[in-house]
C-alpha cells in the first residue's frame, strides 16, 4: 500500500503521497511531512480601498495592502481569480521559471515591511486575499504576526473552509474578515468543493460563528442565476446570520460571466433587489455589490 501523510488543514483531509500535492495544489508531502509550497509566493500585490475586500463598515475610506498567492481548495466554475486560484507551479523555486515568472517571493518580514512602508499612502495593514489565503496557513500566520508587531491591521478574505482548530489559531491575529458564504445549501457546496455534502457548508458556518466572536466580520454571497438565488435560500441564510447577530453586514454581489460560466447571463438586478429585501427583513446592513447603485438597509 502506498504510504500517505494526512494534511488535516481543511475538510478535504487529503492524505498525500510522498512528492505529491493535495487538492489545493499548495500543500505537499516532502520527506513524510506536509509542507506549504506557496509559502511566500506572491502573485498579486496592490493597495486597495478597504471597500473592495469588501468591507463596508471597517475603517471606511482607508486603504489596505492586498496580497495573493496561488491555489485554492475549491473549484468554483465562476471564479473571478481563476488565473491564480487554479495555478499549480508546485513551489516558488519552480515558479522562478516561465510561465510563472510573475510570482515574487517575499518573506513575512519583507511583506510586513512593504505594508508599513505604505502607511503614508493611507494603508492600515495587510489583506490576505485574491486566491484562497488559508491554504497557505503557515505563511498567513507568520506574516500576520509580523503585521501585528508593526501595529497594523490584518484583514482576511476567505471562503472560510478551514478545519476550525486551525482557524482558532489564526483568529487572535485577525482584525477584520470577509467570509464568502457562497450559498446556503450543501449540494451547491459539494459541487464547488468536491467535499462530502455537509462538510464544506457546516465548516464555513462554524467558522462564521467563531469569527463573529473574535473580529469584525462581514459576509459576501455572489448571487448566481439558477444556482443560489432562490428566495427560500436567502431567507435561510439571513436567518442563520441574524441568529449570530443582525449587525453582521451581508454583501449580495451580482454575478457576471466568468471562467467556466462565461456563457451564462449576469444576475438580473430585479433578483438582487428582491433578495436584498428578504435579507433586510432580518439583517440591519445589506449591501449590493457589482450593481450600478449599491444601497444599504
Amino acid at each position: 500500500m502506498l504510504e500517505t501523510t494526512p494534511c488535516g488543514l481543511c475538510p478535504h483531509n487529503c492524505r498525500i503521497a510522498e512528492g505529491k500535492t493535495g487538492f489545493c495544489g499548495a500543500r505537499a508531502c516532502r520527506g513524510g511531512q506536509i509542507v506549504c509550497l506557496n509559502y511566500g509566493c506572491i502573485t498579486a500585490l496592490a493597495l486597495d480601498p478597504i471597500e473592495k475586500k469588501p468591507l463596508a463598515m471597517y475603517k471606511s475610506g482607508s486603504s489596505v495592502l492586498s496580497a495573493g498567492s496561488y491555489g485554492c481548495n475549491f473549484r468554483c466554475p465562476f471564479c473571478q481569480n481563476h488565473g491564480i486560484a487554479m495555478l499549480r507551479p508546485g513551489s516558488c523555486d519552480h515558479a522562478a521559471a516561465t510561465p510563472f515568472s510573475h510570482i515574487t517571493r517575499l518573506s513575512p518580514e519583507n511583506l510586513a515591511g512593504k505594508a508599513a512602508a505604505a502607511v503614508p499612502a493611507g494603508n492600515i495593514g495587510l489583506a490576505f486575499t485574491y486566491n484562497e489565503p488559508l491554504i497557505g496557513f503557515e505563511f498567513v500566520h507568520d506574516t500576520a504576526v509580523q503585521i501585528k508587531n508593526r501595529g497594523l491591521d490584518n484583514v482576511l478574505v476567505t471562503n472560510g473552509c478551514i478545519n476550525p482548530d486551525h482557524f482558532e489559531k489564526l483568529l487572535p491575529l485577525i482584525d477584520a474578515a470577509n467570509i464568502d458564504l457562497k450559498a446556503f445549501n450543501p449540494v451547491f457546496y459539494k459541487k464547488i468543493s468536491g467535499m462530502p455534502e455537509d462538510a464544506a457548508l457546516e465548516t464555513v458556518k462554524t467558522n462564521i460563528v467563531r469569527a463573529a466572536a473574535r473580529c469584525h466580520l462581514e459576509l459576501t454571497c455572489l448571487v448566481i442565476p439558477g444556482e443560489n438565488d432562490s428566495a427560500e435560500e436567502i431567507e435561510m441564510m439571513s436567518a442563520f446570520i441574524a441568529a449570530i447577530s443582525p449587525e453582521i453586514p451581508l454583501h449580495l454581489s451580482r454575478f457576471f460571466p466568468r471562467h467556466l460560466y462565461a456563457d451564462k447571463s449576469p444576475a438580473p438586478l430585479s433578483t438582487l433587489t428582491k433578495l436584498k429585501d428578504i435579507a433586510a427583513a432580518k439583517l440591519r446592513y445589506v449591501f449590493l455589490g457589482n450593481c450600478p447603485i449599491s444601497r444599504t438597509f
